[in-house]
């Protein structure tokens, strides 16, 4: 058996593979794109076969590239979570598209059950507010709404599950479980229960019978089977790609915070052990389960981050791609009083407005494409800078903030960060840490390392720090601003 974990990082946009050493180094990559389908406004959709094919392919890429499975000590997981896939258990095909974690058709049914009173004990037992974000609405909708998902249950073949559960199923041909991580984005999995939970079930109208085994995030969870990637491997971690990259990042103290800024942007800090509170509108989390211990996170979650660049990309033509933001961010000294909310999918924490919808304020006719680019990128700072407020609010403020995910590449944002939060900003040489974190789980699943702890000492590299520079006042008169477009959403 080889040294070396192979990860499967099946994101919203695309899907990659991706081998890393024991030490960290990253050996070889493949990547293809998602097809993203928008049947109505407000609906995202996925071809879950497709999520697997291309997930496949990319893997035998990479096993071809190593000189075949032997290479291959361990596999781990990483996902867009959230997202709803349901198949046959006995076909293992899909029975309908997947619904993306982005996805809002749901929200009339979160508004009725948020009248019914059901809001408090389901934020308190599962950490989860009442937003069509999480699954179990989606899981609804597919049995409501879907023929052959209706179908399937009634003959006790129905499987409904996130991105990782699916993945696996194909990949063991057969097995069907969920990490503790990914399962607690669900609305069905309480903070302190073992497993999906027959109340919460009942609640949403989910068949328990349609639902995988929780599991945990590190560990000999499954294994390949055979043809599908030359040799039986062993499956060792699995994530939600939030967790992941928190693991990745090297948070594994109470209180150290990490922030991804990807199609989304997503900021977990760690509560170890500590089952999550929080009065601010704020989400607990599953972080790590090893051995049924979990550790937990308080997370927010800003639901348009990437996806405003790439809209003022492939909807406006107002850029050519997305680093041209840095440049015209950098070629003018402020925006302009132009501001963004990107509530182009609803607001995330800690407002929670799924009937939200964007705007820009401010404009002029001195406004152009730098000033509305640059706004795009102050965004992000005062999206974070809200979460600040609401996470210090519910006792665990920032001492610092380490940083990841495509956008974090941009250093005009990066310093951005730095500068409104207050706080030093850190960013390592290699900023895709939710593969870096799915591989961490996988290798101490594998026993290549003892612990977490002693992965992130051996696997993570170099990073660069932004100090704060910006003079109160200026970061004072953004925040007016960006709170007066806000109201206006």
């Amino acid at each position: 058996m080889g040294e070396r974990i192979l990860v499967l990082d099946a994101g919203t946009t695309s899907t990659r593979a991706m081998l890393f050493g024991a030490d960290g180094a990253l050996h070889h990559m493949a990547q293809r794109e998602l097809t993203q389908h928008y049947p109505k406004p407000g609906w995202v959709e996925h071809d879950a076969d497709e999520i697997w094919r291309r997930t496949l392919a990319c893997a035998q890429d990479v096993v071809a590239k190593a000189g075949g499975p032997g290479a291959v000590a361990a596999i781990g997981i990483a996902n867009q979570r959230e997202t709803v896939v349901a198949w046959d258990r006995n076909s293992g095909e899909p029975l309908a598209r997947a619904i993306v974690w982005q996805d809002r058709r749901t929200a009339p049914l979160c508004a009725e059950l948020k009248a019914a009173g059901h809001e408090d004990a389901l934020h308190r037992r599962t950490g989860l507010v009442l937003d069509p974000y999480f699954s179990a609405t989606k899981m609804r909708w597919l049995l409501d709404n879907e023929a052959a998902v209706r179908a399937a249950a009634e003959r006790r073949a129905l499987a409904l599950g996130t991105v990782e559960s699916w993945l696996v199923f194909k990949l063991s041909g057969g097995a069907f479980v969920s990490d503790a991580s990914n399962a607690s984005r669900t609305l069905l999995l309480p903070l302190e229960g073992a497993q999906f939970d027959p109340g919460l079930c009942a609640l949403f109208g989910v068949p328990p019978a349609a639902l995988a085994e929780v599991v945990d995030t590190h560990g000999m969870l499954a294994r390949t089977s055979g043809d599908i990637l030359g040799a039986s491997i062993p499956i060792c971690g699995l994530a939600g790609d939030q967790q992941a990259a928190t693991v990745g990042q090297g948070c594994l103290a109470p209180g150290e915070t990490k922030a991804t800024y990807g199609t989304g942007a997503f900021v977990l800090t760690n509560q170890g052990d500590a089952v999550p509170r929080s009065t601010h509108r704020l989400l607990g989390t599953v972080l790590t389960q090893r051995d049924g211990k979990r550790r937990f996170a308080l997370e927010g979650a800003v639901f348009v981050a990437g996806s405003l660049v790439q809209w003022l990309r492939d909807s406006l033509g107002l850029i050519g791609s997305a680093a041209e933001t840095e440049a015209l961010a950098r070629s003018i000294p402020d925006s302009g009083e132009v501001t963004i909310v990107p509530a182009l999918s609803g607001l995330g924490a800690p407002h929670w407005r799924a009937e939200a919808r964007g705007v820009i304020a401010g404009l002029s006719f001195s406004s152009g494409r730098a000033q509305i680019a640059r706004a795009a990128l102050e965004a992000m700072a005062h999206q974070t800078h809200d979460l600040a407020d609401a996470f210090a609010a519910d006792g665990a403020p920032w001492q610092s903030l380490r940083i990841d995910g495509g956008m974090s590449a941009n250093d005009w944002m990066a310093q951005d960060l730095a500068d409104m939060l207050d706080i030093e900003v850190e960013r390592p040489d290699f900023v895709e840490t939710t593969a870096f974190g799915a591989a961490m789980l996988a290798a101490v699943g594998a026993r290549l390392h003892p612990s977490l702890e002693d992965a992130v000492g051996a696997m993570r590299g170099k990073v660069r720090r932004f100090e704060p520079s910006l003079a109160p006042e200026r970061r004072a008169e953004r925040l007016v601003r960006w709170r007066k477009a806000l109201a206006a959403v």
